[in-house]
C-alpha cells in the first residue's frame, strides 16, 4: 500500500501543475484585467466590461495613456506602467507563472490585489461559512440516507418504497437555490412565518450570550442554508445506499447465511452491512468536498453568509488573481489528496481491497 500512495502522490506533481497552467493560460486571454478594472474605478465608471463592449464613449480609446487600455483615456503612460508594475504584469507570462509556483509550493500566495489582506488570511476567514455548510449538510445526509436507504432496500417493491421513491425523485429535482428561496418565503419572513433568521451566521448579540445560547443561536441561523444544500446530496446518498445493498442481498453468501438460520437482522447487519457499505462510506470525503466546494454560491448569496464560494465569485469577477490562483491551487490540492482518501478508505472498510496488487 506505501508504494502505492506513493506513486499518487508523486502523480499529483504533474496534475497540479497542469491545472495551474491551463488556468493560467486562459487567463492570459480574457479582457478585463487587474489593471482595467483599476483604470475603470478611476474614471469612475465601476464596470470594466461596459467599456470594452464599445457602448457610448468606450469605442473611443484614449489618446492619451497606453492604448491596450479602453479605460485609460486621459491617463499618464506612466501611471499605467507603475500599475502594471505593482501587479507584476510588467514580466513575461512565463516569469510570472514561475515566480507564482515558487511561491506556492512555500503556501506563499500573496495578497489580494484590491482588499488589501493576504490570501491566506482571506480564506481563513470565510472558512467558516463553507465549513458550515459542507459539514453539517453531509453528515445530516448520511444520517437521514443510509437508514432510509437500508429500509428501502429492505421493503423493495411495496408501497412505502414507491412513495419514497418518488419523494425522492421530487427532492432531487429541486434546485437547492429555488428550495432555498421556498424556505425563505415560508420560514425566515418572506410571506408567511419568522421563524428562522434571514441572514448570517449569528445574531449581534451573539458574543454576550452564554455558552448553550450561542451553540442554539449558531443552529438557528444554520438551520435553512443547511437543508437547502442537503436536498440534492440526500436523495443521491438514499438510492446509492439502496442499490448497494439490494446488489448483496442477492449474492450468494447471503442466502447462506439465510440458510444457516441466521434473522434477517443478523444477516442484514452481520454480513450485508460490511460490503454494502463499502462505497457508500468511502464516498464520504468526495461528498463532503463536493458540497464545501461546489454549492454553496448561490447558498451563499440567498442566505446573505459570506463564504469561499462568494469569494471566488468576486475574485473571478474582479480579476483578483492572487485570490483567483491562490484558492484554485488549494482546492486542486486538497481535491486530490482527498482522492487519495477516499482509496485509504476503501481499505480500512475492506482490508481485502488491495490497490497496489490491481496496480501491478
Amino acid at each position: 500500500m506505501g508504494a502505492y500512495i506513493l506513486r499518487r502522490l508523486l502523480l499529483m506533481v504533474p496534475t497540479l501543475i497542469g491545472i495551474m497552467v491551463i488556468n493560467f493560460a486562459l487567463t492570459q486571454f480574457v479582457p478585463g484585467g487587474p489593471v482595467e478594472q483599476v483604470l475603470a474605478r478611476i474614471e469612475g465608471e465601476g464596470d470594466v466590461f461596459r467599456n470594452i463592449s464599445g457602448g457610448g464613449d468606450a469605442g473611443q480609446v484614449q489618446s492619451v495613456g497606453d492604448a491596450r487600455y479602453a479605460g485609460a483615456r486621459g491617463l499618464p503612460p506612466e501611471f499605467i506602467a507603475e500599475l502594471e508594475r505593482q501587479f507584476g504584469f510588467d514580466k513575461p507570462p512565463l516569469e510570472r507563472f514561475l515566480t507564482m509556483m515558487a511561491g506556492y509550493l512555500r503556501f506563499d500566495f500573496g495578497e489580494s490585489y484590491f482588499r488589501s489582506i493576504s490570501v491566506v488570511e482571506l480564506v481563513l476567514e470565510k472558512m467558516p461559512v463553507s465549513i458550515t455548510l459542507g459539514l453539517w449538510s453531509t453528515l445530516i445526509a448520511y444520517m437521514i440516507s443510509i437508514p432510509l436507504g437500508i429500509r428501502k432496500a429492505v421493503r423493495d417493491g411495496t408501497p412505502f418504497d414507491t412513495w419514497t421513491s418518488g419523494a425522492i425523485i421530487v427532492a432531487y429535482a429541486i434546485p437547492g437555490f429555488l428550495f432555498a428561496v421556498l424556505l425563505i418565503v415560508l420560514f425566515a419572513g418572506g410571506s408567511y412565518w419568522r421563524i428562522f433568521p434571514l441572514r448570517g451566521l449569528t445574531s449581534d448579540n451573539f458574543e454576550d450570550l452564554t455558552l448553550i445560547g450561542k451553540a442554539l443561536d449558531y443552529l438557528w441561523h444554520i438551520a435553512l442554508p443547511v437543508l437547502s444544500t442537503t436536498i440534492a446530496s440526500f436523495a443521491t446518498l438514499t438510492l446509492l445506499t439502496k442499490n448497494s445493498f439490494l446488489d448483496e442481498i442477492n449474492k450468494q453468501y447471503v442466502m447462506t447465511a439465510r440458510a444457516k438460520g441466521l434473522t434477517e437482522r443478523q444477516v442484514l447487519y452481520g454480513h450485508v452491512f460490511r460490503n454494502a457499505m463499502l462505497i457508500v462510506i468511502a464516498g464520504f470525503p468526495g461528498l463532503f468536498l463536493g458540497v464545501f466546494f461546489g454549492s454553496s454560491l448561490l447558498i451563499e448569496t440567498i442566505f446573505s453568509l459570506d463564504g469561499l464560494g462568494r469569494l471566488g465569485y468576486e475574485a473571478a469577477v474582479a480579476r483578483d488573481y492572487p485570490v483567483v490562483f491562490g484558492t484554485l491551487y488549494v482546492f486542486g490540492l486538497v481535491g486530490l489528496l482527498v482522492g487519495i482518501l477516499s482509496d485509504l478508505m476503501y481499505v480500512f472498510v475492506d482490508p481485502r481491497i488491495d490497490f497496489e496488487r490491481r496496480a501491478g
